[in-house]
C-alpha cells in the first residue's frame, strides 16, 4: 500500500499523533502525571483524549489514499482485500505480542487481548473492505448506521456508568479476566478498548477514509466542511451522549473526527501547499515501529526494575524547582526526545520497517 502519492501533513499528522502516545504513556510516575496529560476520569474530552482518535482517524486517510487511485483504476478488489487483510492481521498479533512480552516480564496477573494496536488492525482490515467493496455514498450509510445503531445500543443498554452501561457488561461476559480491568468477586470488568466500543472506533476510521478521498480529489474546502459538520453535531450530541473516550460514544467520534478533519486540512494548507516544515514526519513514517519499540523499551525497564532508579537519578533533583508533576512531564518529554532521535536516524537512512 504503498505506491500511492505520499502526503507530507498525513506523515506529519500520524507521527505527532504517535510522539503524543509515547508522551502521555511514559510519565515515569503515575501518581504525580501532568495534569493536561491525563485522560477524562469517565465522561468529558481532555487533549490526551484526542490522541488515539486522531491517529485511527490518519488511519483511514490512508487508506483512502493506498486504494482510492488503484479502485478507480479498475484494479482487481480480490487482491487489494486480501492484501488488507494480511497488514491487519500482521497489526493484530504484534499487538498481542507485545502485551504477552508486558504479562511475562511485568509479571502481570493476567494477559490481556484487546489493546491498541489490536483495535487499529480491525479498524484497518474492516474499513479497507469497506473502501474496497462500497460506493462512497453507502459508505456514508453505513457511517450513519453504525453512529446511529450503537448510540441506540448504549442508550437502550441501562446504565451510562463505567459498571452499569452495555459496553462494560458485554465485554466482561465475553472477555471476563482477559479485559484491561477485571474484578472476580463480582464478574465486573471493563476495557477501553474493548469489542462493542470498537463500533464507534470504526465509525472514526471511516470518518477517515471519507477525508483521506476528499484530501485525494484535492476538495480541501469539502473538507472543512465536513469537519466543521461533524464537530457541531458531536458538539450538540453531547447533550444526549456525552463525550466519553473509553465507551467511543457517538459524539466522541463526531467531535474528534470533526477536529481530525480540520486539522488535516490545516496541515495540508500549512505543509503540502506552504511548504512549511513537516514536524512529526520522521515519527510518522515509522509509527508502529516506534509505537512498538517504546513499548518494549517501558516494559524492558519496568521488568528488569530499572525504571524507578533511573526516574528517580536521572530526574529526581527536578522535584524542588518544578515539583512531582512538572518531574513527570520532564521525563516524558525525555523519553519523546530519546524516540525522535531514534526515527529520525531511520529516516535519514532510509530504514522504514513495516508490518
Amino acid at each position: 500500500m504503498s505506491s500511492a502519492k505520499r502526503y507530507a501533513s498525513v506523515d506529519a499528522l500520524r507521527g505527532l499523533s504517535v510522539a503524543a502516545m509515547l508522551l502521555v504513556n511514559n510519565p515515569g510516575d503515575w501518581g504525580h502525571v501532568y495534569a493536561p496529560l491525563e485522560h477524562a476520569a469517565w465522561n468529558g474530552c481532555t487533549p490526551t483524549d484526542l490522541i488515539f482518535p486522531f491517529f485511527l482517524f490518519i488511519v483511514g486517510v490512508s487508506i483512502s489514499l493506498a486504494l482510492g487511485g488503484r479502485i478507480e483504476s479498475g484494479a482487481s478488489k480480490a487482491p487489494m482485500a486480501k492484501m488488507v487483510g494480511q497488514r491487519a492481521l500482521r497489526i493484530m498479533v504484534l499487538g498481542l505480542v507485545l502485551h504477552l512480552l508486558a504479562w511475562w516480564l511485568m509479571h502481570k496477573p493476567e494477559f490481556r487481548i484487546p489493546g491498541v494496536l489490536q483495535r487499529i488492525g480491525i479498524c484497518f482490515a474492516l474499513v479497507g473492505w469497506a473502501v474496497i467493496y462500497l460506493r462512497k455514498r453507502s459508505q456514508w450509510l453505513l457511517l450513519a448506521a453504525l453512529l446511529t445503531a450503537y448510540a441506540a445500543l448504549l442508550l437502550g443498554g441501562g446504565s451510562l456508568d463505567k459498571v452499569g452501561n452495555v459496553a462494560s457488561r458485554f465485554d466482561a461476559a465475553v472477555l471476563g479476566r482477559f479485559a484491561y480491568e477485571w474484578v472476580a468477586s463480582t464478574g465486573l470488568g471493563h476495557d477501553p478498548e474493548g469489542i462493542v466500543s470498537t463500533l464507534g472506533a470504526l465509525a472514526t476510521c471511516l470518518l477517515g477514509a471519507r477525508a483521506g478521498d476528499l484530501l485525494r480529489r484535492g476538495a480541501v474546502r469539502s473538507l472543512l466542511l465536513q469537519g466543521l459538520a461533524a464537530a457541531a453535531l458531536g458538539w450538540l450530541g453531547s447533550a444526549v451522549l456525552p463525550f466519553n473516550k473509553q465507551l467511543w460514544t457517538p459524539s466522541f467520534v463526531l467531535w474528534t473526527g470533526g477536529l481530525g478533519a480540520l486539522a488535516l486540512a490545516g496541515a495540508h494548507a500549512l505543509i503540502d501547499r506552504a511548504g512549511w516544515p513537516a514536524l512529526g514526519r520522521s515519527f510518522g513514517v515509522n509509527a508502529i515501529a516506534a509505537y512498538a519499540g517504546a513499548w518494549m523499551c517501558t516494559v524492558l525497564l519496568e521488568g528488569f526494575g530499572w525504571m524507578a532508579p533511573l526516574y528517580a537519578s536521572g530526574f529526581g533533583w527536578l522535584q524542588p524547582y518544578i515539583g512531582p508533576w512538572g518531574q513527570s512531564l520532564a521525563f516524558a518529554i525525555a523519553f519523546v526526545a530519546v524516540w525522535a532521535a531514534i526515527v529520525m536516524a531511520l529516516d535519514r537512512r532510509g530504514i522504514y520497517f513495516k508490518v
